[in-house]
């Protein structure tokens, strides 16, 4: 097939590696434009996608907007079977969406029509659901609403964000092979009316751990920020990201530390903090970090 691929992150790298592995002729890559990086932030850097899109030879188009009449002429002549969508970053206008003789597909990462928008798989976590998938759906006007053509599972159990986002990836780039190698042989199938949820876009403010949860909540919190925005907690004005922790035997005020290795009561039990990173240094075990910086029982963390 002609393909056109709409792609910023990591995320969206498998599927695009997959559809030229599998011998699609993919056209052009659509991107987010690069934007500053570095730690300096001077200089302008690629998104992943186009990154690899440039790398294996796909003409890179990175418009601000897909609003314009010109965007949509070219977008339109480039004579597609069909658009292929994950974590593209921008909305697709009607005329963008009808342009392909099949239309657009998207890999969103959640089982729709729970977790529709822009962050499905930290929600996911956050709400303690038991497992969460990946589906290839026939994109319309609509916040993810339109018909689902195939969908893979997996369980949530104790992954991070991070780690869950690569699985569903890997996963989505499977699915999107195996539909577009027999589109009707996967008909898409309308979404149930029950069960919707919207997972809106996560705000940093969220990333302040809440020890008034209780400790089973706030290991979700940990591994729904990891690797980004980070889990935190401040003390003397500094920030302490927590990068893992565990459940730990213990109760008291929340928010204070129960023992001197960093075991923290919560609104309901504690947890135990077994990484740690502190701003502007590397990731470290909690026992190296007490070593130079002790934080004692009765200490209280904000």
């Amino acid at each position: 097939m002609r393909i056109i691929y709409m792609g910023t992150p990591e995320f969206a790298v498998p599927a695009l590696e997959a559809l030229v592995a599998a011998g699609h002729d993919v056209v052009a890559a659509y991107s987010q434009p690069p934007r500053p990086g570095g730690r300096r932030g001077r200089e302008l850097t690629p998104s992943p996608v186009h990154k690899r899109a440039a790398e294996l030879g796909i003409e890179v188009r990175h418009p601000v907007s897909l609003k314009g009449a010109q965007e949509q002429a070219e977008f339109a002549a480039l004579n597609a079977d069909v658009a292929v969508v994950a974590a593209y970053g921008l909305i697709l206008p009607r005329a963008v969406l009808a342009a392909p003789m099949h239309g657009c597909l998207n890999l969103h990462g959640s089982l729709l029509p729970r977790w529709r928008g822009a962050a499905p798989v930290q929600r996911a976590i956050l709400a303690g659901d038991a497992e969460t998938g990946v589906g290839i759906m026939q994109m319309e006007a609509g916040l993810d609403t339109g018909p689902v053509r195939l969908e893979g599972r997996t369980d949530i159990a104790a992954k991070t964000t991070g780690e869950l986002t690569a699985e569903l990836a890997q996963m989505g780039a499977r699915l999107i092979v195996q539909v577009l190698g027999d589109l009707s042989a996967y008909p898409a199938q309308a979404q149930p009316d029950e069960g919707i949820t919207y997972a809106h876009k996560i705000d940093k403010a969220e990333a302040r751990l809440d020890f008034t949860a209780d400790a089973e909540q706030v290991l979700r919190q940990i591994r729904a920020f990891m690797p980004a925005p980070g889990a935190f907690f401040e003390l003397e004005g500094e920030r302490y990201k927590v990068i893992s922790a565990d459940l730990a035997e213990g109760a008291g005020d929340p928010g204070v530390t129960l023992d001197d290795t960093l075991t923290i009561a919560c609104g309901a039990g504690a947890i135990r903090v077994s990484t740690i990173q502190r701003a502007g240094k590397p990731a470290m075990a909690v026992a190296d970090l007490l070593r130079g910086r002790p934080i004692p029982a009765g200490t209280r963390l904000s």
